[in-house]
């Protein structure tokens, strides 16, 4: 599955349309172009008539038609990047380089390639130099037989590699904590699948460099599909809407009803008092839990153990617990100050609970071990900003900013012919400002 199983991913996991890719279906125009010219370059058995870039070689012995070059495949995100899309950029190339014959009939050549790449979950750095690039994949053949299928390698690799990249570095601001992947409602939901494979991969790589064990947490089955996972969540604000507006009697239906091993997480901003609709959430469940562990039935008394409250307070609300201060960093949205507050809440709860002196260590306890998830426009640099105060967040809910592209999360991937074959010769042939580079991760695919 990746450089931490020493795996690949199988190709039919990747659905390849590989009719409509061999045919040029999604590819820039451009290279559909370049392969009909090479084409009927290699018919009329061109040779190279024009002025070479190599002033010391007799170019015109190539037959451009069949000419074979060297590409290599790299991004350019500072300082590093977490890479995904290897293996099904890969799985394309085997399935759709080749040609059509005047029958139409496809002939597959990738096995006249030579192919080396990195695993999935490999880290890339690249410290501004185009010339210093750090491949990530490398073809070597005959140029007509895959130069339709740039577009769609490219892309294979640069949305999953951003998300990688993006939740490695929110494991980071987030120190260690837990980070749950919650975008799937901003992208199609054919696509949930990779980026939940794209975040998986975030997090082995994560749990590698620094040692940890954070686990893989997403919002829908298709997100954990790579992994024959399962999505993970409790209830939202319609379920609390469909109980006419209380969230203890939702929560306790939830508790009454569902299986014991769904966390039973509340969600508190509904009316914008997330202190006092956590406590009532928890004294609501306490009662029931004390109630069943007084006669001695734990297995049932467990599923009343409310495992956690979010709050997912609006960035233009301000919580009622908020003592305005006129700044509005401060004051609206998930504040510090709101996951303080709700923090001293549930802990002090059990004290307004007339519980009998012989179970206040079980209700302070039932109390405490209540988590604080946390919801609503996170991103690294918030994360980075709650962890500097230590503020008492378990868990951090995070969506749209582990998609985001911009200029400082662009994982935009390139490929470039370096090298040409003249006769039994390899040569240096690029661009301005590229140059063929190494890379020791790369391994001998074919």
């Amino acid at each position: 599955m990746s450089i931490f199983n020493n795996k690949r991913l199988p190709e039919e996991l990747f659905m390849i349309d590989a009719e409509r890719i061999r045919q040029g279906w999604y590819s820039d125009k451009y290279f559909c172009n370049n392969v009909e010219l090479l084409e009927k370059l290699a018919a009329e058995k061109y040779q190279f008539q024009g002025e070479s870039d190599l002033k010391e070689l007799d170019c015109s012995v190539i037959y451009t038609g069949n000419m074979e070059v060297e590409i290599q495949f790299f991004t350019r995100r500072r300082p590093f990047s977490v890479v995904a899309g290897v293996d099904e950029a890969l799985a394309i190339l085997k399935q759709c380089t080749g040609y059509y014959t005047e029958n139409g009939e496809f002939v597959n050549t990738y096995d006249e390639l030579e192919v080396e790449a990195v695993q999935d979950g490999t880290y890339v750095t690249y410290d501004g130099d185009p010339k210093k690039v750090v491949p990530v994949i490398k073809v070597r053949g005959n140029h007509r037989y895959f130069a339709k299928l740039e577009t769609v390698m490219l892309g294979a690799m640069a949305e999953p590699t951003r998300i990688a990249t993006n939740v490695f570095n929110t494991l980071v601001a987030a120190r260690d904590k837990e980070v749950l992947f919650f975008p799937a409602r901003f992208t199609p939901y054919k696509i949930q699948a990779l980026h939940g494979y794209a975040y998986s991969l975030g997090i082995d790589a994560y749990n590698k460099k620094y040692g940890t064990k954070n686990g893989t947490f997403v919002s829908t089955d298709s997100g954990a599909a790579y992994w024959s996972g399962s999505g993970v969540g409790t209830i939202s604000h319609s379920t609390i809407a469909s109980f006419c507006g209380d969230t203890a009697e939702a929560m306790f239906q939830f508790a009454r009803l569902l299986h014991p091993a769904i966390n039973r997480i509340a969600l508190v901003d509904f009316h914008n008092d997330c202190v006092g609709e956590s406590k009532k959430v928890m004294k609501r469940l306490w009662d029931k839990y004390f109630e069943l562990y007084q006669q001695g039935n734990l297995e049932e008394a467990a599923q009343y153990k409310l495992f956690g409250v979010r709050p997912d307070t609006s960035a233009n609300m301000r919580d009622k617990s908020i003592v305005p201060t006129g700044n509005k960093a401060l004051d609206m949205g998930v504040s510090p100050k709101l996951v303080w507050n709700i923090r001293e809440g549930l802990d002090n709860a059990y004290l307004e609970w007339n519980v009998p002196a012989e179970f206040l260590d079980l209700a302070k306890k039932y109390c405490k071990d209540v988590k604080i998830f946390v919801t609503g426009g996170f991103n690294a640099k918030k994360i980075r900003e709650f962890e500097e105060q230590d503020v008492p967040v378990d868990f951090y809910g995070v969506g749209s900013s582990l998609i985001e592209n911009s200029p400082e999360t662009n994982n935009d991937f390139t490929a470039d012919i370096v090298k040409i074959k003249v006769g039994n010769d390899w040569h240096n042939l690029a661009k301005i400002g590229r140059s063929a580079c190494n890379n020791p991760e790369l391994e001998f695919i074919r």
